[in-house]
């Protein structure tokens, strides 16, 4: 299984960035292969939660605000970030884009996919930018008693990172009920297959945006949409980091 290993001369300058490079991610790749997904545990520490969720309220650090029902996505709202964006935010995506790299490519070669992708995020946010999509796309999502979110894709654009992660930033069972991360997945001729994924405060999903190939089939892929189930009570509260941009 190829997963990206950092060089023996290579320097932990953040340390978000040494944390992502202490899981095993050996076992993530395999489980992403596997099912489309993989659980980071214990990413943020809750004093991290409870700071990413105190920017909800700060306006200026915000480009737009969508309030999901009058779109049809379902109920709860979300914000997406300006530039620049905050300092734990810009360090993730940067961090866990470079982990992630070398899997996505190997997915492309997989799927017969011509698209490769440069080892550096900041690379890759200069091929969107010159195509036209400028626009941050990592956010803040909030969810209240009865919310929700359906099944989607978040592709924004021709240029499209294989992958991205949801990050809880609430307490199960404390701060609400309810509110599973849920993803379908679709195969040729075959019916739909739903996952629900336990995450605990501070734990991270990352998983396919919107296809992943599949095992012992040259060019097969299976199609993934992602999700959250009603919140029967209480508040929940995500981060996305989404690695492309928006046009």
């Amino acid at each position: 299984m190829n997963a990206a290993v950092a060089p023996a001369a290579y320097v932990v300058e953040d340390p978000i960035e040494a944390r992502l490079l202490a899981y095993d991610w050996h076992r993530l790749a395999d489980e992403l292969d596997r099912y489309g997904h993989a659980v980071l545990e214990g990413l943020l520490s809750p004093e991290q939660c409870a700071s990413m969720r105190g920017l909800y309220d700060e306006e200026a650090r915000f480009r737009s605000r969508v309030i999901m029902a009058r779109h049809g996505f379902g109920q709860g709202e979300y914000q997406y970030f300006r530039y620049p964006l905050p300092p734990l935010v810009q360090a993730l995506r940067t961090a866990a884009y470079a982990q992630l790299a070398p899997l996505a490519n190997r997915w492309n070669a997989a799927m017969g996919v011509e698209t490769r992708y440069p080892a550096a995020h900041a690379d890759f946010v200069a091929r969107c930018h010159a195509a036209g999509q400028v626009r941050p796309t990592p956010l803040l999502l909030r969810y209240a008693e009865g919310d929700y979110n359906c099944l989607h894709q978040d592709l924004y654009g021709e240029h499209v990172f294989p992958m991205q992660l949801t990050i809880l930033l609430s307490t199960p069972g404390t701060d609400f009920s309810g509110g599973e991360f849920v993803l379908s997945e679709q195969r040729v001729r075959r019916q739909s297959r739903a996952e629900v994924v336990p995450l605990q405060l501070g734990d991270a999903v990352v998983f396919a945006v919107r296809h992943r190939p599949l095992a012992g089939e040259r060019g097969g892929k299976a199609t993934l949409r992602h999700g959250v189930s009603r919140v029967r009570s209480g508040h929940r509260a995500t981060l996305g980091l989404i690695f492309h941009d928006a046009a």
